[in-house]
């Protein structure tokens, strides 16, 4: 398949997604696998087997945890001290245009679209009508006047793709939706990212300067090859999901052969950058680093019984919407949410916070308690490569949220001493131009 693309009252046909799980290291892992219990291969899949990378099922893929020549420690500690590649193109990638594509957004996430600056992305959520829960969280890319490039969650396939069809069929028209199947997309991070990616751009193509793509914003570009050519004009976005500086690189598989020049495109890199400079990474170091940035994983940290506000992201809904008539799902709930109940708000019950806990990791499903009393849960947890601690997300009941607060965390049935700790646990290094 190509790519889905539909109309507003367009129905795709979707496969049936079973969830089965499976705990290596200190990552948990599911697999949404098609109907029949086939796993699909990700542009680099090839790639991945040949140099030793250790695939697990996640998210209906073959997918990397390790390589061989890097315990996940390692691998971590070499992001943030050099560079790393991760494969990402598990994640799903869409555009939607046309003349109402950001009223559409607008009405499913709590984000300004009409009046994002042309190649700026930003983090936000799709919501549930009624509720506000978050039914995923996604990075949105304005592309044109008319354009918008989202990434959603490849765990959520199924589910992300019956909402945005019923939605657009009870919106009216307007809006062209296509699903970018069969792409590639891939994250190359870490503070020597930027000096990296310098060598292999194909400056003929466009003149990209690195130093003035701030975090938050994309470029089209062409990556030169081994062999004297280019790749096909891709989209480089400055984010990431590792608390670095870095990129992510998409190959849009319904225009061109993604399955073609995503392995050659990371193979320049390398070869590029040399070992000493930039390695292969996995989910096991993926999911260490965005912990200690502080960052969700939708199924864990994030679900569709916790609202925005509950998980610390009031911020992805600006001042000029922040009103209960603001036409975006939720918006009652959420609005209100945002005020303190001291201060005649709705406020919220619960609070995503970080803890730093003593003893054996806290893993998710852990409790949470203060002075025998239950307050919350864990719903990520790992040893911190970079600290030396154990570090962990959870929920706990508003107002033990304050920064300091001593809890216990009970790990295998024994209570472990915790604070509640802010978040980012790192400083995190983001590019946003020199200091």
């Amino acid at each position: 398949m190509r790519g889905i693309t539909m109309l507003a009252r367009a129905r795709p046909a979707t496969a049936v997604s079973r969830l089965t799980t499976s705990r290596v290291g200190a990552v948990r892992y599911g697999s949404g696998a098609a109907a029949g219990g086939d796993l699909k291969k990700t542009p680099l899949y090839d790639f991945h087997v040949a140099r030793g990378g250790k695939m697990v099922p996640f998210a209906g893929y073959h997918m990397p945890v390790q390589y061989g020549n890097l315990s996940l420690a390692d691998s971590h500690h070499f992001t943030r001290d050099h560079a790393s590649i991760f494969d990402v193109s598990h994640m799903v990638q869409h555009i939607f245009k046309g003349p109402n594509a950001a009223a559409f957004l607008e009405r499913v996430t709590p984000s300004a679209w009409a009046t994002q600056g042309h190649m700026q992305s930003k983090l936000t959520t799709l919501l549930w009508p009624g509720t506000g829960g978050i039914v995923d969280d996604t990075v949105i890319t304005r592309l044109g006047k008319d354009e918008y490039y989202v990434v959603t969650n490849g765990a959520c396939l199924d589910k992300d793709t019956k909402y945005i069809d019923e939605q657009l069929g009870q919106f009216g028209g307007g809006v062209e939706w296509t699903r970018l199947d069969n792409s590639g997309l891939f994250a190359l991070q870490g503070p020597q990212a930027a000096e990296i990616l310098e060598q292999v751009l194909d400056r003929e193509y466009a003149d990209v300067d690195l130093k003035g793509l701030y975090f938050g914003n994309a470029v089209w570009a062409q990556l030169k090859l081994a062999d004297g050519s280019s790749t096909h004009p891709v989209l480089i976005s400055r984010g990431g999901y590792t608390g670095e500086d870095g990129f992510e690189v998409s190959f849009d598989g319904t225009r061109y052969p993604a399955f073609d020049t995503t392995t050659p495109a990371v193979e320049a890199l390398l070869a590029a950058a040399g070992p000493e400079r930039l390695q292969m990474a996995g989910l096991g170091a993926r999911d260490s680093l965005r912990l200690e940035a502080g960052m969700c994983l939708y199924g864990h940290d994030l679900d569709d019984a916790t609202t925005p506000v509950e998980a610390g992201l009031s911020w992805i809904i600006p001042k000029e919407r922040r009103r209960a008539d603001a036409g975006f799902h939720g918006a009652e709930v959420l609005v209100p949410q945002m005020t303190p109940r001291s201060k005649g708000g709705a406020g919220v019950q619960r609070r995503r916070v970080g803890f730093v806990v003593e003893g054996a990791p806290a893993r998710e499903g852990a409790t949470v308690e203060k002075d025998g009393e239950r307050i919350g849960g864990i719903t990520s947890g790992v040893p911190s490569p970079t600290l030396g601690k154990n570090i962990a997300m959870g929920y706990v009941k508003d107002g033990q949220h304050k920064a300091g607060t001593e809890v216990d965390v009970v790990v295998r049935g024994r209570k472990r001493k915790a604070v509640v700790a802010k978040m980012p646990f790192i400083q995190t290094n983001y590019w946003k131009g020199d200091a």
